[in-house]
Formats: C-alpha cells, structure tokens, sequence
C-alpha cells in the first residue's frame, strides 16, 4: 500500500465519518485546528484506519501528529 492509497483511506474516512468536505482534505490540512477533530474523534479516525489498512496507530504515534501528512507517514512506516 503506497501513500496515495493510504491518502485516499483517510480522506474517504474523513468524509463519511465527520462529513467533512472533501476539498478541505489536504497533505498539509491541521487535524484539530484546520479539520476541527478532537481527542475522541481520532481515536475513532485511528480504529477506522485499522479496519482498512489492518495496521494499527497506536496513541503514541499520533501524540506527534499535526496534519493528515503526519498520518500518512505514520501508516506508510507501520506498512513498510
């Protein structure tokens, strides 16, 4: 599973689980500050991640995550 494809995973997730709008979904958008996702609502956006990709984030990986770029290289290492 390449970055795109992990892109796409996260972006459809975004959509239907916080009905985002799609166009606001970016490499660089902010989690919480640019996409208004809290503490609750990643928990629910890692265990989301895990049922499509099958690779779990733990809560340390995403201590350090600021944008939805942070969340694609944190699933690219667990898939490498």
């Amino acid at each position: 599973m390449n970055k795109n494809e992990i892109f796409e995973i996260l972006k459809t997730n975004l959509v239907e689980l916080f009905e985002l709008e799609e166009s606001n979904i970016t490499l660089e958008a902010k989690i919480y500050e640019d996409l208004d996702i809290d503490s609750i609502d990643a928990i629910d956006l890692i265990d989301s991640i895990k049922k499509k990709t099958g690779y779990r984030l733990e809560p340390n990986d995403f201590k350090n995550v600021k944008t939805l770029g942070d969340i694609v290289e944190a699933v690219s290492s667990k898939v490498s």
